[in-house]
């Protein structure tokens, strides 16, 4: 128990002398295998070795680079334009119509895109300019493409849910299939609170014009590729037609067609997205290396049997260790990235819950929900400092103040899906 809380408080240490988050796992995971093994530094090196060689040839994580070519294709193809029209044919009339448009349409391009930046930084361009057009508030429009950015990793494809199943070896389609029902559920309460949030201040956001049942028919048929992708790679990972991988495959061969059909790939477009898709992966795969690294360290510290025997001596109930742990996962989102906090701390919560008997589906889909959170929370949220970086005449503060109702709302998801596990479950359950 001791040696890991001296790692985990060595590898804090390194972040804070800016040293990257990957490196510093693989520091601390090196250093602490070495030393649990009389300091042999050649056996903790073979762990390196063989991490590092397992990560690049594993199979099921050619579906991160794949998705994340998925998205970057029809995102080239301008359907994000479509949903959020779409979105708002429907919905504008109502208060607060534009920035509900942009929670939905936020869903829908996080059903073929898979990454909360690309989806917040895609809609921030969007949508901000329409509600800017249309009176809303910089705090309110901000806030609602911030917090619509992350339903991303939450409806499938999601390239955290991929990693996550990776890392504890849990069934990457049934993960997609839980994610389905608190995407829409979280999509909803983000309504909600733009909904709260005009009703606190009505001028906040204004309504729009109705627009005819004609007219959002014709929205609907823009946006038909969206739904076809979505249902083939989902539909036929969860109808158990092909895996996971095959469906990333197929997903991003089918997206690159629909790219050309639109005429929005040429050869140098084709070239900008292979070496976005191949920085983000890169980033990742290093990101995922210094946690396996440091995963190995922490399995072989005595770490994971004491905590879950100190659980077991005082009879806590499982969900009050689960939220004890989600509370954890807030209190580190507001100083740490996201994924490194996860990849971080998995090797010590994940053995405890799974030792208590709890389903690793429905944990990784609050660890999502919680990744979901980190993305808004300040000061340190990825999605914040991407609406910074892209809305420069909008304050920081602005934002800050602007996605509190959002993170509000996401705590409220956070607590159902607690209280209620089969919202998770029910979809993996029918899973061929």
């Amino acid at each position: 128990m001791i040696e890991g809380l001296v790692a985990l408080g060595a590898m804090l240490l390194l972040c804070f002398l800016r040293i990257p988050i990957a490196f510093s796992m693989a520091i601390t995971g090196v250093v602490g295998y070495a030393y649990m093994r009389g300091w042999n530094f050649t056996v903790a090196l073979a762990v390196v070795q063989t991490n590092v060689y397992e990560t690049g040839r594993n199979y099921t994580l050619s579906v991160v680079p794949l998705f994340l070519l998925m998205g970057t294709f029809v995102a080239r193809a301008g359907i994000a334009q479509e949903l959020f029209r779409a979105a708002y044919a429907f919905i504008g009339h109502l208060r607060g119509g534009l920035a509900m448009a942009t929670v939905i349409a936020c869903a829908g391009f996080g059903s073929i895109c898979g990454s909360s930046i690309a989806t917040a930084a895609t809609m921030a361009k969007v949508a901000y300019p329409s509600m800017k057009r249309f009176g809303y508030s910089d705090q309110l429009s901000a806030g609602a493409i911030a917090a619509g950015g992350t339903l991303g990793i939450m409806i499938p494809p999601s390239t955290l849910m991929v990693i996550y199943g990776v890392f504890t070896e849990t069934n990457i389609g049934k993960m997609f299939a839980a994610g389905i029902l608190p995407g829409i559920l979280g999509a909803l309460l983000l309504c909600g609170a733009v909904q709260w949030a005009c009703w606190r201040d009505p001028k906040a956001g204004p309504p729009g014009e109705r627009a005819s049942w004609r007219e959002r028919w014709t929205s609907l048929r823009d946006i038909w590729p969206v739904a076809l992708l979505f249902v083939f790679v989902i539909g036929g990972i969860y109808g158990g037609l092909f895996t996971a991988t095959e469906g990333a495959g197929m997903g991003a061969f089918a997206a690159m067609v629909f790219a050309l059909w639109r005429r929005a790939l040429t050869w140098k477009t084709l070239y900008q997205s292979l070496v976005d898709s191949g920085r983000t992966t890169a980033m990742l795969f290093m990101i995922l290396i210094g946690a396996l690294i440091f995963a190995d360290f922490v399995n072989i510290t005595s770490m994971p049997a004491d905590l879950k025997s100190f659980v077991t001596r005082f009879e806590v109930h499982p969900v009050l260790v689960v939220t004890a742990i989600m509370a954890i996962y807030i209190l580190l989102g507001t100083a740490m990235e996201e994924l490194s906090m996860v990849l971080l701390t998995l090797p010590v919560f994940f053995p405890l819950i799974v030792g208590l008997g709890m389903d690793p589906v429905w944990f990784g889909v609050l660890v999502v929900t919680i990744v979901e959170i980190g993305l808004i929370s300040p000061p340190v949220g990825m999605n914040l400092f991407v609406l910074s970086t892209l809305l420069p005449q909008v304050k920081t503060t602005t934002v800050f103040r602007g996605v509190m109702p959002f993170i509000g709302a996401d705590v409220i998801r956070l607590a159902i899906l607690i209280l209620f596990p089969a919202i998770s479950l029910y979809l993996p359950s029918l899973m061929r």
